[in-house]
């Protein structure tokens, strides 16, 4: 299996969208460097308030390109960096990944996939009314579905342009389902 980066995002501040980038370096055990988000410890603006020692599973927020096509149907006016990922995709069902699975970025970099972003309410303040589009209750199975992206630990640094290849490595079985992180 394989795909390809489209964008690149990052942010040195907190806010909720990160500006598009020519590219953005990965640190191993960090993240992002110059993102807001990268630390060995969580980085999440509200989980840090009380839980400030967990490990940072959020290192890297990679985004499924065909999401912003879904949300257009529905009227909603997103593109890639809008949401907070640091790297959008299309083409590869990142949300369909296993626990653990490694995706090779470009060159160098490698990241290892931990769970699904959990969607916060800001993405209400952004555009209202879009949390329901991007975390809901499925009255069948009545579990939850998070389709805001997933998130990753960088495990090798590198550089990361749009167009660079990404190859995905699949951990060995059983494969545990993403859970939110």
């Amino acid at each position: 299996m394989s795909g390809r980066v489209t964008t690149v995002s990052s942010n040195g501040t907190y806010s909720f969208s990160k500006p598009n980038r020519e590219s953005v370096t990965l640190v191993a055990g960090l993240g992002v460097e110059g993102d807001v988000h990268a630390g060995r410890t969580i980085r999440h603006q509200f989980r840090m308030t009380y839980e400030p020692d967990l490990p940072n599973l959020r290192q890297v927020h990679l985004m499924h390109e065909e999401l912003f096509d879904e949300l257009a149907l529905k009227g909603y006016d997103v593109a890639p960096g809008q949401l907070g990922e640091n790297i959008t995709t299309p083409d590869v069902d990142l949300l369909g990944l296993p626990t653990g699975a490694l995706l090779h970025l470009g060159d160098e970099a490698v990241v290892e996939v931990t769970g699904l972003r959990n969607p916060c309410a800001k993405i209400n303040d952004f555009r209202q009314g879009l949390l329901g589009e991007v975390f809901a209750l499925d009255p069948v199975s009545g579990d939850f579905t998070f389709r805001s992206g997933i998130m990753a630990v960088v495990r090798h640094g590198g550089p990361v342009r749009p167009r660079d290849a990404i190859g995905i490595e699949l951990p060995p079985g059983p494969h545990r389902p993403l859970e939110r992180v």
